[in-house]
């Protein structure tokens, strides 16, 4: 199904001064390659989608292949790196999971579309429950998109009624946890990136499914897996939730549709809060003002997700749509969409976003209330994460700092200007979320950075230029 999504513009790219060179010093002559005292033969990447290389809303061959660890990877063999090996898509399934490319651009407006070609489907696999490919043998990139840090210890996990990208690397019918499976893995340096589903979930829902994981929950979970990484003496680096309010997911849409609302002098919208059923006159109803929407210049604070892009055109009119798309991400059978419209008092009837009875679905809207559920949660597992590290004396790439900054200011590359505009701004990829190519060479230099400074390694960095931003029709 194709997707429009309003766009961001990106800031004009900085200009650099020339004629320099002259006395400039040669560094890279000057730099001698080393591992410090860190030891990366064995180098083993514990993290989520972020980890994985999850790009364009899926997992696929190029996506795995640019991952950060991969980068890494290749940068450690420098310095006495190992083999790496990640669970890749073969020839003829390297669309893994599927994924969204850029179609078109119309009117400045991109139009996306899903890939489903070339899929990593196995015989018996459903939409509802898909199976990919299975993936035997030893793997260092451990990055299982979907997983939160409040999985790391269930038990069939990996089964075919748990997480499909665990269970391709998993024997069949196995119980083993996560963690255990870290636990296995006996590296001699590690990256651990594990925690921001268990913000992300409820965020990208709007509030509206998925939950907060409590900071006990968090704060033991985190501790154990570093417990596991470092059981043999093995050094790594941590790294931190971003807010996840800053990327393209929550700030492309609402600053065209709030200028949109403007120019045709909409005083406000009614949305839905929450996931809790109720109808028009329940606490999950809620009013917003135009004027509420974040605006670009940062004024407003209700964030549209990008998932409302497809339906706010439809503003005012007559039309069950919306709550359709909604009921549909369930799962559940068509037969019980007017049992669930009942639920929710929604009235198909009746003028959508600027009614009770037909409210723009919380699916759709992160509001003020949730947003501070968010960053309440997001700094105290930052703080559970860094203080852990700061036991173990680990390094700490601090990407809620980095991805903030990045956010307000963009940066810098060899003359290359990168934003978190999207499609425009070259770091995020079409889903919103995840880093293109370009966006996890960024990163790899970043924990590089850190490595080298923790651990007095001196481990090449990449040209993030040679990576891919968005790619173009």
């Amino acid at each position: 199904m194709n997707t429009t999504l309003f766009r961001k513009s990106a800031p004009m790219l900085a200009l650099l001064g020339l004629g320099l060179s002259a006395c400039q010093p040669d560094l890279e002559k000057d730099f001698e390659p080393s591992n410090g005292t860190a030891d990366f033969s064995n180098y083993i990447a514990v993290g989520n989608s972020l980890t994985a290389g999850f790009s364009d809303g899926g997992l696929y061959l190029e996506g795995q292949q640019n991952s950060f660890p991969a980068i890494l990877a290749q940068q450690f063999a420098t310095v006495g790196g190992g083999e790496f090996v990640q669970p890749l898509f073969g020839a003829g399934q390297e669309n893994g999971s599927g994924y969204l490319r850029l179609a078109n651009i119309v009117n400045g407006v991109p139009v996306t579309a899903s890939v489903t070609t070339n899929l990593a489907l196995r015989q018996g696999a459903t939409a509802a429950r898909p199976l990919y490919t299975k993936f035997a043998g030893q793997v260092n990139n451990l990055g299982i998109p979907g997983i939160r840090l409040s999985d790391i210890e269930t038990a069939g996990y990996g089964s075919v009624l748990g997480n499909p990208y665990f269970e391709r690397i998993s024997p069949d019918n196995s119980s083993q946890t996560y963690l255990q499976r870290v636990a296995a893995s006996a590296p001699t340096f590690f990256t651990n990136w594990l925690g921001n589903n268990d913000v992300l979930g409820y965020a990208t829902a709007g509030g509206a499914a998925s939950s907060l994981t409590p900071l006990t929950d968090f704060t033991d979970k985190n501790s154990k897996v570093i417990d596991a990484l470092t059981a043999g003496g093995a050094k790594g680096v941590v790294a931190t939730i971003p807010d996840v309010t800053t990327v393209p997911f929550f700030t492309t849409v609402g600053p065209s549709f709030r200028a949109t609302l403007e120019a045709g002098k909409v005083p406000g919208l009614v949305i839905q809060t929450g996931s809790a059923p109720g109808g028009a006159t329940s606490a999950n109803r809620k009013q917003i003002t135009t004027a509420d929407i974040k605006a670009v210049d940062g004024s407003g604070r209700q964030l549209f997700t990008l998932l409302s892009s497809p339906f706010l055109p439809l503003l005012g009119t007559k039309t069950g749509r919306p709550w359709r798309y909604v009921y549909g991400q369930s799962g559940q059978p068509a037969a019980g969409f007017p049992l669930f419209l009942a639920a929710y008092g929604v009235d198909t009837t009746a003028a959508f976003g600027v009614s009770a009875g037909n409210p723009i679905p919380s699916l759709f809207v992160l509001d003020d209330v949730e947003q501070g559920l968010v960053r309440t949660a997001t700094n105290n597992f930052n703080t559970a994460i860094k203080t852990k590290a700061a036991a173990k004396g680990l390094a700490v790439f601090d990407a809620n700092v980095f991805f903030s900054t990045v956010a307000s200011n963009g940066i810098v590359v060899n003359g290359v200007n990168n934003t978190a505009g999207f499609v425009s701004g070259n770091l995020f990829s079409l889903d919103g979320v995840h880093p293109t190519p370009r966006g996890y060479a960024i990163v790899a230099n970043e924990m590089i950075k850190v490595i080298n400074s923790t651990y007095g390694s001196k481990v090449p960095t990449v040209n993030p230029n040679n990576y891919r931003g968005v790619k173009f029709p």
